[in-house]
Parts: C-alpha cells; sequence; structure tokens
C-alpha cells in the first residue's frame, strides 16, 4: 500500500458520508421512491445508482490502481476480478427494501479485500448518522470502532456469551426479518433446547452483523442467500471487534474465489470460545 490501511480509514469514511448524503437527498423527498428491478427482481433505485457513482469516483481517486466491484457496476468476469489480490468491494446501498419502506435500516458498505479476506471495512448508516469502521490486525489504528453523530470513534468489542443464560441475561440473536424465517426458527429451537432463553432482535441490512461487533447480539444466523458485497465490510468490523463470520461448517468467509458471488449460509458469531459447533447445523445453501 502506498498508505497503511489506518490511513485509508478516514478518507473512505469521508467517501461513505458523501455517498450517504446523495442516498439522503432522494429518502428525504415527500414523494415515492421510483423503483426499477434487475434481473434477479433486486430492487433498484435512483440512491443505489447515485451512491455508487460517488464511491467509485472517489475510491478511483484514492487509490487508482485498486480494482473496484460494487454491486451496481458493470459485471466482471471471473476470469478477470480472478486475478486480482486486492480489490474494493461496495455495496453502494444495503437494505435498499428497507430505504424503500422509510424504516432507516440501511447501510454504505464499503470493504478492502486482501488476498480473500476482508481487512478494511466502512458501514454507514446515514440516517442515525452512526458509522462503523474495522480495521483488521494488531498495529496501530486496527480494531472496531463506532461513531455516533459528530462524536468521536469509541471502540466496540464482542461479547462474551452470558455464563449463565437465563430470562434475566438470554443469548441474543439478531435475525433477518425477512428471509429464511424457517430455518431461523429450527435454529433458535436448538439454541433454546441447548442454552437457555433467547431474546430475538430483527433488523435489516449489515447492521444486524454489526450489533454482534458492537457486544449488543451473541449471534446472527443467516440462513438465506446473500451475495459477497452484502457481507464484506461488515466482516472487516466484526473480525476487527473479536468476533468472527463463518460458513455452516464454522470456517471463514473468504472473498472472489468462485464464479458465482454468492454467499454460502453462515453464522456471525461473538464469542468463538463458547461451544456452537455442539448447536448449530451445518445447513447448506441451495446450489446456484
Amino acid at each position: 500500500f502506498i498508505v497503511t490501511l489506518s490511513e485509508l480509514i478516514q478518507p473512505v469514511v469521508e467517501i461513505s458520508k458523501r455517498a450517504g448524503d446523495c442516498i439522503l437527498e432522494v429518502y428525504n423527498r415527500e414523494q415515492d421512491i421510483d423503483v426499477d428491478y434487475k434481473a434477479d427482481d433486486s430492487p433498484l433505485t435512483e440512491a443505489d445508482l447515485g451512491a455508487h457513482k460517488v464511491i467509485e469516483a472517489g475510491l478511483k481517486a484514492l487509490t487508482p490502481d485498486i480494482p473496484i466491484l460494487s454491486e451496481e457496476s458493470d459485471e466482471i468476469p471471473y476470469s478477470v476480478r480472478s486475478t486480482w489480490t486486492r480489490y474494493w468491494l461496495v455495496d453502494p446501498l444495503d437494505g435498499t427494501k428497507e430505504f424503500i419502506n422509510r424504516n432507516d435500516e440501511f447501510t454504505v458498505n464499503i470493504a478492502l479485500i486482501d488476498d480473500g479476506v476482508p481487512v478494511l471495512g466502512v458501514v454507514y448508516v446515514p440516517v442515525l448518522k452512526q458509522l462503523f469502521t474495522g480495521v483488521t490486525g494488531d498495529g496501530e489504528g486496527c480494531g472496531a470502532f463506532l461513531t455516533e453523530g459528530d462524536g468521536e470513534p469509541q471502540p466496540i468489542r464482542a461479547r462474551s456469551v452470558p455464563t449463565k443464560v437465563s430470562e434475566e441475561t438470554p443469548l441474543i440473536v439478531v435475525g433477518s426479518r425477512r428471509h429464511g424465517a424457517d430455518a431461523l426458527k429450527r435454529c433458535l429451537t436448538r439454541m433454546r433446547q441447548h442454552i437457555g432463553p433467547v431474546e430475538m432482535t430483527s433488523m435489516g441490512s449489515s447492521l444486524k452483523i454489526c450489533l454482534v461487533a458492537a457486544g449488543k447480539a451473541d449471534i446472527y444466523p443467516r440462513l438465506a442467500l446473500t451475495s459477497e458485497w452484502d457481507t464484506g465490510a461488515a466482516q472487516a468490523v466484526v473480525e476487527a471487534s473479536g468476533a468472527i463470520l463463518v460458513d455452516t461448517e464454522l470456517e471463514p468467509l473468504r472473498y472472489n474465489q468462485k464464479e458465482p458471488m454468492l454467499n454460502p449460509f453462515f453464522y456471525v458469531i461473538g464469542d468463538s470460545s463458547f461451544g456452537w459447533s455442539e448447536i448449530l447445523e451445518p445447513v447448506k445453501a441451495p446450489s446456484s
């Protein structure tokens, strides 16, 4: 790198905030949000495209030699991207459905992937002015942080599973309100049987992963399909916090290793020393 990861983080934060401002211009209009649909039936708005353009221009100016892979960029063949050892992985607006429904739970996501591993991540929540950042490693400036509004970045750490799980101190599980409901119910049943009381929180976008990083939840089972740009930035944050993001075989999620950019089902685990392997099922995602 021309600069260190810790020196890159602040310029990337500024880029994410400019993208957030672009999104809010659309979000705060009084009229309904116009929605188009991509080939996979996922929604696309003016805000997705505007944020993409802001981020792409900002990253090209910051690191002209590092390629960019964004959800909203033209499709890049695997024969090309498989040659990349380092690249930016971007979801300009994660949680488009949340954006359309105006429930505030959408994020800007920018990750730097190095040899398949997310090493830097920024997750910005425009409406709440919350900023999660993560730089992996042990050097100066590394770690996970949460910045609220105009405040100073505060370090965040994943929490340990309570020594005694009870109604007063339940296991806290975060999940999607839209995807994988049946598999999640089975997972929750196993947790209750093996561990004890469970408190369930539903939320949209990559905020679910960040809750584990911030010590607000113990586990996030994602037993439904996602794409690599949905998780890269938040995985850097969560791993910098001491938590892990693993597939259902409990192996770390890695990037740019295959043609389709779909992730396997996965778990975000705050306390990796806990005996999760006895509880979590190795659920397979359908082939695609």
